[in-house]
């Protein structure tokens, strides 16, 4: 069963809600609820220990992913995705996105940690 709850949200960040939804052809609700779901599903790159942290470093999307992707991606540069597909593209994009971000902080936090060298 859901909950109705009310937020009260500054403007800047309920533009860039709105904007992001737009972009991505969804309800701002929706995209709001995946933000919420996805900050309190996972601990923050910070808090993990070391041996997390070290894999996350080395974080890659799964190889059958990745191709899809790839192909999806050539696809829209070709502008040949139905829906269906454009969907599946931008799903597929949030999974790189996130992986990514999380990627970087936890090579962040293991050069913090000294379990990485720092990169110049």
């Amino acid at each position: 069963m859901a909950e109705i709850v009310t937020l009260e949200l500054s403007e800047s960040l309920a533009k860039k809600a709105k904007e992001i939804a737009a972009l991505t052809h969804r309800r701002l609700e929706d995209l709001l609820v995946e933000w919420i779901d996805r900050a309190i599903s996972e601990l923050p790159v910070d808090a993990l220990p070391d041996e997390q942290i070290l894999a996350l470093c080395e974080l890659q999307m799964e190889p059958e992913q990745q191709e899809t992707l790839s192909e999806l991606l050539a696809g829209n540069r070709e502008a040949q995705l139905n829906d269906t597909e454009f969907k599946q593209l931008d799903e597929l994009m949030k999974v790189y996105r996130h992986g990514l971000l999380r990627k970087a902080q936890a090579f962040k936090v293991a050069v913090e940690r000294g379990l990485k060298p720092a990169i110049n």
